[in-house]
């Protein structure tokens, strides 16, 4: 007799978990930094429709794909589809183990930066040098790896004791923090004199910006922002309780991700306005540009220290949600004890991530002229990923439509009113808008 599968302790921690899994650094730094690349408020209208048409469809057919076939994204698709299917499970697996070795390293970047708050950071940053500091840290391989590690360190110790125990437990004190630091970050930065003007070009719309790429970035940050096509919402799924109402808890999850992307930018633009700094700084916003900001504040250090540790947790629920992805297929496939596919996936991830430790400093081969890293992503992010999403679109669309609404509506006896239009979201109007954004990813 199989061993009872694990499952949600509650709603509350199920639904921090999964935004936990969501909310990624993907809001707190990139969704500020397209927004300001792409002209504010006007691509932020554009996100929250995307998301809500798109984003909030397919995380609900991953969600009823997992929570039918209780396995992992690969078993998942063995078992509702049979023959090739399981590829598109496959196609999780991969984006899943590749992600979290790179997005190991920029956690370690922000869990660095931490300590340095305190230690020099300040100083550096109020004489100009931001920029030197974070390319001694990352040319740094001792430094590099040291922080990559220990960052897979901390998310095995989660993952190893198990959904209630352990990713349940930790999200439902990381996730309540998140938004506390958030909180008092808006405060501080809404102090600011001239801070208006960042909360002006943030939500006061400009359609005159809104060109076709701004349309797709949009698209694209909307889709990736949700961790769909990971495997992690089916992982995840194939936890969730028979009696929770698939609709809502996606309504939920996809609440709270939004909001903290939006909050994250109530941070960022009145600051960086506040004190002349371009909103559209990329990578550099985050570990050099903000770094001199807080120099310019009292108390900068405590700031600085405190934004970081925001990073972290979005970060580390992130990775938390990936890594149980690629544990969960070892658990189910392998036949592995959850100790067992911890510790040997565990290890196997964290010397994958070394070269991209290595090559942000300068330390590895360049791929086609990208590092390591950036090339992981590419795959990954470009290609994979919107692969993935476009068949489990078409799997729930046209192959598994039946099962899925008997799944969603608990085989007739729930209401489920947006069936159809979500149906036909699934059969064509996602998957080409995805194709669109895997078709304008396509450029090395």
């Amino acid at each position: 007799m199989s061993e009872k599968r694990e499952q949600w302790g509650s709603k509350f921690g199920f639904i921090m978990a999964a935004a936990g899994s969501a909310v990624g650094l993907g809001n707190i730094w990139r969704f500020p930094y397209i927004t300001g690349k792409y002209g504010g408020a006007a691509f932020v209208l554009v996100y929250l429709a995307i998301v809500i048409i798109l984003g909030m469809s397919l995380m609900l057919a991953e969600f009823a794909i997992g929570r039918c076939a209780k396995q992992d994204a690969v078993g998942s698709f063995k078992k509702l589809g049979g023959g090739l299917w399981p590829i598109v499970g496959w196609m999780g697996f991969f984006v899943a183990f590749v992600v979290l070795s790179y997005y190991l390293v920029i956690a370690g970047w922000t869990l660095a930066y931490i300590f340095k708050s305190f230690a020099g950071l300040m100083s550096s940053a109020a004489l100009g040098k931001a920029g030197d500091v974070f390319v001694n840290f990352i040319s740094n391989p001792v430094q590099a790896i040291t922080y990559h590690l220990l960052v897979m360190g901390i998310v095995i110790g989660i993952v190893y004791k198990g959904i209630s125990e352990g990713i349940e437990k930790s999200c439902k004190v990381l996730m309540p923090a998140l938004f506390i630091i958030l909180l008092i970050l808006i405060a501080r930065s809404l102090t600011f004199p001239g801070a208006m003007a960042g909360i002006e070009f943030y939500l006061k719309p400009d359609f005159s910006k809104l060109t076709g790429e701004a349309i797709l970035a949009a698209v694209g940050q909307g889709f990736f922002s949700l961790s769909l096509a990971m495997g992690i919402m089916i992982t995840y799924g194939s936890y969730i309780p028979k009696d929770e109402y698939l609709p809502s808890a996606v309504q939920k999850v996809v609440f709270l991700d939004t909001l903290a992307a939006i909050m994250a930018g109530l941070v960022i633009f009145p600051a960086a306005f506040a004190f002349g700094v371009a909103p559209n700084s990329g990578v550099g916003l985050t570990f050099v540009t903000l770094p001199v900001v807080f120099s310019k504040m009292p108390l900068g250090f405590a700031f600085s220290s405190a934004f970081f540790v925001l990073l972290f947790i979005a970060a580390l629920t992130s990775a938390i949600s990936l890594f149980e992805v690629v544990v969960a297929y070892g658990i189910d496939q392998l036949k592995w004890s959850r100790a067992k596919s911890v510790v040997i996936m565990g290890v196997a991830i964290a010397l994958f991530g070394i070269p991209s430790a290595l090559g942000e400093g300068g330390h590895f081969i360049k791929i086609a002229g990208k590092t390591f890293l950036d090339s992981a992503d590419y795959i990954t992010n470009n290609v994979v990923m919107p692969l993935g999403g476009i068949f489990i679109c078409l799997f729930v669309g046209w192959f598994w439509a039946k099962g899925a609404k008997d799944e969603i509506t608990d085989n007739g006896k729930i209401s489920f009113p947006s069936y159809n239009i979500w149906l036909w979201i699934c059969r064509i109007i996602a998957p080409i808008t995805i194709a669109l954004i895997f078709y304008k990813g396509l450029k090395w």
